[in-house]
């Protein structure tokens, strides 16, 4: 199935039907706890755009013209940028080091840094002859003030994601163990049992594998090794069911694996696959997985046929779901589009490496 016209602008690698992914991989040590990360673009945006707004408040004060204004907003960037702009990578640089501190510390840290930077910032002012007086304790503990508000809302984002990943966790919880799948499923090992044992037995061990995922102890995030594992198992369990009607194609980068997703984010989207692409056509449908690896940046795809003018027909609250997660892990660069084209349905997600 030729799916570069889709999202995409790189080839698609030679397809291998039934390969399985890599084995699971150790996860982080569940001491390390970052609770603010300022190494993402989106962070480094809104922090900029964040401190330049409050120049540009300050600059009002005292000023009898717009080009005063102008001036003095120059001049207070002058300080504003390069500390802001030091306190994020100095932050970046420290997060494997704060990670193993409990969250005061790690909050003291990011204020007592901002102190430093802005000091860091006037005097760089100071230095180029731009000021006359040196009001060094006002700037540090302006600085302070506003990473303090900084640290504060990147402290909210990173809570935001807990109920977010637990309402996620549970709703595919209850996705995975539906009455109809779960019968379905049994019913299917039962056909087997007399005929075909083993075929019986690996089926089963699939749908265990799919429980055990589902019942795993959560994790913010996982490597993607682990998630095409259970895409795996799902789609093994919806081959003995479909037959022939289910084609299944692989096409996986192993230098993509250790790129890390929300966890059950990808078995949505191939049960969606399946659930648009094979059940409403008597023909079936070929379902096709694949990453790539472009630089820093995983480019995931899920990509399914489906019946002509039967279009992709649902209230789309996966698709919402795994954005919403996407984006609550990877801000700005993580990138999450979907599109039908000539009958052809495909998600795909970039992620950084």
């Amino acid at each position: 199935m030729q799916d570069s016209r889709i999202l995409s602008t790189f080839q698609d690698l030679a397809s291998a039907p039934g390969k399985r992914p890599l084995q699971d991989m150790p996860a982080l040590p569940s001491d390390v706890v970052l609770v603010f990360d300022t190494c993402q673009a989106g962070v480094v945006l809104r922090a900029v755009l964040f401190v330049e707004a409050i120049v540009c408040v300050a600059a009002l004060f005292g000023v009898q013209s717009l080009l005063g204004w102008v001036g003095q907003v120059a001049l207070l960037t002058g300080a504003a940028l390069p500390a802001v702009l030091l306190w994020l990578l100095a932050v970046c640089g420290l997060k494997r080091l704060m990670a193993r501190w409990s969250m005061p510390v790690q909050t003291g840290v990011g204020v007592l840094l901002g102190g430093f930077c802005s000091f860091y910032g006037f005097g760089l002012l100071v230095w180029m002859g731009l000021v006359g007086s040196e009001p060094w304790l006002a700037a540090s503990v302006a600085g302070m003030l506003v990473a303090a508000v900084l640290v504060t809302a990147l402290i909210w984002r990173a809570k935001a994601r807990e109920p977010a990943g637990t309402a996620a966790r549970l709703a595919e919880l209850q996705a995975r163990i539906r009455p109809h799948f779960l019968f379905n499923t049994l019913n299917s090992a039962i056909a087997l049992v007399r005929e075909e044992p083993a075929k019986a037995e690996s089926l089963l061990e699939d749908l265990s594998e799919l429980f055990r995922h589902a019942l795993a102890g959560s994790n913010e995030a996982v490597p993607l090794h682990q998630e095409l594992d259970l895409a795996h198992h799902y789609l093994a369990i919806e081959k003995v069911r479909f037959g022939d009607r289910l084609q299944i194609e692989w096409s996986l980068d192993e230098s993509a694996s250790s790129a890390m997703l929300p966890p059950l984010i990808l078995q949505p989207l191939v049960e969606n696959a399946v659930k648009h692409g094979v059940e409403p056509s008597p023909t079936g449908a070929v379902v096709r997985i694949s990453t790539k690896r472009r630089g820093s940046v995983v480019v995931i795809k899920v990509t399914n046929t489906v019946p002509a003018g039967s279009g992709v027909k649902g209230n789309g609250l996966a698709l919402d779901n795994v954005r919403q997660r996407l984006a609550l892990l990877h801000d700005m660069q993580g990138q999450f589009q979907s599109a039908l084209v000539d009958n052809i349905f495909q998600v795909r997600l970039e992620i950084p490496l």
